[in-house]
Parts: structure tokens; sequence; C-alpha cells
């Protein structure tokens, strides 16, 4: 078996599976067995520079071994382990969030209002692909604080925050709970917003596979799913931050409306961050 047949076998399974981008797919799945027998750190293009090379039965078996899981619907960054956020490579498992490039507007719209600022908390942290990344991009003596309810989501968080080299003080606890009044400068947080009775719409590589606490929410005190997070935040954040002090949220789908609406007169200078296609992402609002 060559690598250029392995890859196209694989190609072809996945297609025939309707699984996305299946000859991308299948690129990854090969490399990832093929570091774990002594290619390391290949990009793609090896795989056609090196088509007609053998594979070791060991790796032909990793491979095969990588598309079943992926045929049963496990997402391809659990497989491998690693998923890039802001141009960075972040370990993740099944304990925390995969990062979505949308959640990479949560740091840019935090580093466009706040870049200054010296005690920043990331709420539900997950992977610590946002606290890490702000503790990278801020300035050199910022501290940056994380909180997750999971302790097995804070022990993926405190892995990448060593291996990415970033100085980041992790918090075992429910959002903002852990702190008193802390007087932070900025809270951000990329927080479970999917309403419950949405779950068995989702993909199955989302439903079966993504942690449930961090993906769904239930109802605030107006009845609204998928907004209880939401108003713990902000009246959270309220006590927690200093003055003036900003806090970042990612939003989920059409809740940009309920969100604005939890803004009470503490809040202003309220700013929306819409992606490429126009779909709000990010709400931000600063503290009165």
């Amino acid at each position: 078996m060559t690598v250029g047949t392995a890859l196209l076998q694989g190609a072809k399974l996945l297609e025939d599976a309707a699984i996305i981008a299946p000859r991308l797919t299948s690129e990854v799945l090969l490399l990832h067995a093929l570091a774990l027998h002594g290619v390391h750190g290949a990009e793609r293009s090896w795989l056609y520079a090196h088509s007609g090379d053998e594979l070791t039965e060991v790796a032909w078996l990793h491979f095969g071994r990588y598309l079943h899981e992926r045929l049963k619907g496990a997402p391809t960054q659990y497989i491998t382990g690693s998923q890039e956020f802001y141009g960075r490579e972040f370990r993740v498992t099944r304990d925390v969030l995969i990062p979505r490039p949308e959640t990479e507007y949560v740091v840019e719209t935090a580093l466009e209002i706040a870049r200054d600022a010296r005690r920043v908390l990331d709420a539900g942290t997950g992977s610590g692909a946002i606290a890490v990344t702000l503790r990278l991009e801020t300035r050199t003596d910022a501290e940056v604080w994380a909180s997750d309810i999971s302790l097995k989501a804070l022990a993926v968080a405190r892995e990448n925050a060593r291996k990415l080299g970033a100085a980041v003080n992790f918090v075992a606890g429910d959002l903002l709970a852990p702190f008193g009044d802390a007087a932070f400068d900025l809270i951000v947080s990329n927080p479970p917003y999917v309403p419950l009775k949405e779950r068995d719409g989702l993909q199955r590589e989302v439903r079966d596979y993504e942690p449930h606490v961090a993906l769904f929410a239930g109802r605030d005190s107006a009845g609204r799913d998928g907004f209880e997070i939401y108003e713990r935040l902000l009246a959270g954040a309220a006590r927690v931050l200093g003055p003036a002090g900003w806090i970042v949220l990612e939003l989920g789908y059409a809740s940009l409306q309920g969100v604005r609406a939890m803004l009470d007169p503490a809040w202003r200078d309220a700013r929306v961050t819409e992606d490429l296609a126009g779909i709000p992402r990010v709400i931000a609002a600063r503290l009165r």
C-alpha cells in the first residue's frame, strides 16, 4: 500500500459516507498516522511528493482506525487531538469544545477595545484558546485568569498554556462564581448558548461528541431558551468588573436581540461585530 493509494482510498470512503471535505480529511488523518511513525511536521504537499512511498503496516492500520472513527462521526480534531486557533495549534479532547474560527472574533474585538487591559478573565475557558491567545497578544504585564466548571477541561487548558508559553491563572468554578469584587478590566466568554430543544437537530459530530455542558443553556428569567448563561454572565460582570470595564461575548445564532435586551442602564457603548457573511458574532459593552 503506497501513500498515494491510501490517500485515494481514504477519500473515497469518506466521500461515499457524505463526510464534508473528504480529500482534506483523508490527508489530515493520513499525516496524523504517519506522524506516529517518524514523519513529523510534514505538510499536505509531502503526501503528493511521496505518493509512491510504501506505507508501513502499522501506519496503514492506524490510518484505517482513524478513518473508521471519522466514519462513525468523530470530529477530525478529536482524532488528531489538535485544532488551530489564531495561528496557534491547541490540543483538544472530548472534554472541551473544538475552537471555531468565529470565536476568533471574540479575540479581535477584545484586542480592539481593550488591548491595554491589565486584568482579563475568560469565563468558561474550555481549551483555553481565548485566554491563552489574549495573554500572548496583549501587554506583557497583563494578568489573565480563566475559569471552567470542568476539571478535565482545565487540565487541557493548562497543557495548552504551558505548551504555548502563556502565563494564565486557571481557577475551577462556575463562570464568575470564584471571583469576588476582583476589578477586572475585561471579561470575555464563549458561553453555552444552544437551546436544549435544538439538541436533536445538531450535527452528530457536535451532538454526540462535544461536551454538552459547554454547548447547552437553559432559559433565562424571561423564559427565553439558550439565554441563561448570558444572563448570569452579565449580572456577575457588573460585580466583577472595575469601573468602565468591558465584557465581550460570543453570540449564538439569532441571539443578538435577546442579549442586547439584557444590557440595562448599567451598560453603555454596546457594539456588535459581524462576520464576513454579515452574521452577528460578538457583542461587547462597557460598564458605566
